[in-house]
């Protein structure tokens, strides 16, 4: 399994979904899995893959922001990064290529280098829709992927048809949700509805991912007793009001323990190419209402009005907020979504079993 993030341990926000799978992968008796990726906590069964020059030059990468972010903010930049990665990637290949059935693949751009012949996983999130759009990414991907059983595996529906248009006749597209810790689905709320209500907002502190966030809320919020309660790590310099209560990044135990039990809901309007948030999958699985911005990653989780609410003005934004402060209404929102996400996602050992059934179809195709 190829990964180019990773939590040094379970508090450390980066990339700890890749810690949560590579968990579940490692607890089951019919895999052996050998894991690049940043230095970082790991479990018992799985074993590194990296020499110790790839795992300094890994960790820096993820302390910089990633390629990804590198791309955004200086595209010379982000374009040496990557192929750096490439070369890296290449030798550890080379270095593994005798020992392996298959390669897992987080990201498009992490099987350019894979040995040929040899079966491969690719897991897509959001940010992988905006690789695609670099020149020739798209042909160089097609190329690689040619002659050897490939599966692009998205975390939301909605990335299934672009990708099918552009790989449908060299890989198979199959959605493969992402699963959610069990210790989100056992929180009980605790929220005080005859006091302030209060909102959280969980998201990197960029323009596009908080949206119309600080104007919307701005009339609700400001000389009001609402509280607005932002977590997350400043990624691009943003002056932000005083009425919002910004307290930096958050650990999941202290969103799980402090935040969320209190809480009467979850607030994001990202106008960011999303895949499927999976802060919007705990906040679900915790029975959190959610008010999100209309956009395919969120309608992809919510129906409006069942399980949460999408709006796409300030009025609709008001009114969404003035319904969930109604006790009732509240909790039978959050009741719906947690039901949702418990019979559609699953826990992390439920999504562990999803790429198992796509690894052996991989492997029985290039046994063919």
């Amino acid at each position: 399994m190829v990964a180019t993030s990773y939590p040094a341990n379970l508090d450390d926000w980066r990339g700890l979904f890749i810690r949560h799978l590579t968990d579940a992968l490692g607890r089951r008796s019919d895999l052996c899995v050998a894991l690049w990726a940043p230095p970082g906590e790991r479990a018992v069964a799985v074993s590194g893959a990296c020499t110790p020059d790839e795992s300094r030059w890994l960790a820096g990468l993820m302390q910089s922001g990633g390629i990804a972010h590198a791309l955004r903010s200086n595209r010379l930049r982000g374009g040496w990064l990557a192929l750096k990665l490439l070369r890296y990637l290449r030798h550890a290949y080379k270095r593994h290529a005798g020992q392996l059935d298959l390669l897992h693949c987080n990201w498009l751009q992490t099987m350019l280098p894979a040995p040929r012949k040899l079966p491969v996983l690719v897991t897509v999130l959001g940010t992988d829709m905006q690789l695609l759009k670099l020149p020739l990414m798209p042909a160089l991907l097609r190329w690689a992927m040619r002659g050897r059983p490939v599966a692009i595996c998205p975390n939301a529906d909605w990335m299934q048809a672009p990708l099918r248009e552009l790989f449908g006749n060299v890989a198979s597209v199959q959605t493969v949700p992402f699963g959610i810790d069990a210790a989100w689905f056992k929180l009980q709320r605790r929220v005080d509805f005859t006091a302030a209500s209060r909102w959280l907002v969980i998201s990197r502190l960029t323009r596009d991912k908080l949206g119309s966030l600080v104007e919307w809320s701005e009339p609700l919020f400001k000389d009001h007793p609402r509280e607005l309660h932002l977590f997350g790590p400043m990624q691009e310099q943003i002056d932000l009001p005083q009425w919002v209560h910004y307290h930096g990044p958050a650990t999941p135990a202290q969103l799980c323990e402090t935040w969320f039990p209190l809480a009467h809901g979850l607030i994001t309007l990202s106008r960011h190419s999303e895949g499927r948030p999976q802060v919007m999958l705990e906040a679900m699985a915790a029975g959190l209402p959610i008010i999100a911005s209309q956009l395919p990653a969120h309608a992809d989780l919510i129906s409006h009005g069942n399980n949460g609410f999408l709006c796409n003005s300030p009025a609709a934004f008001k009114a969404c907020i003035e319904r969930l402060e109604n006790a009732e209404q509240n909790q039978c929102i959050g009741s719906a979504a947690r039901a949702w996400v418990r019979g559609s996602i699953g826990t992390w050992d439920d999504c562990a079993g999803r790429y198992v059934t796509l690894y052996r179809r991989l492997m029985a195709e290039a046994a063919a």
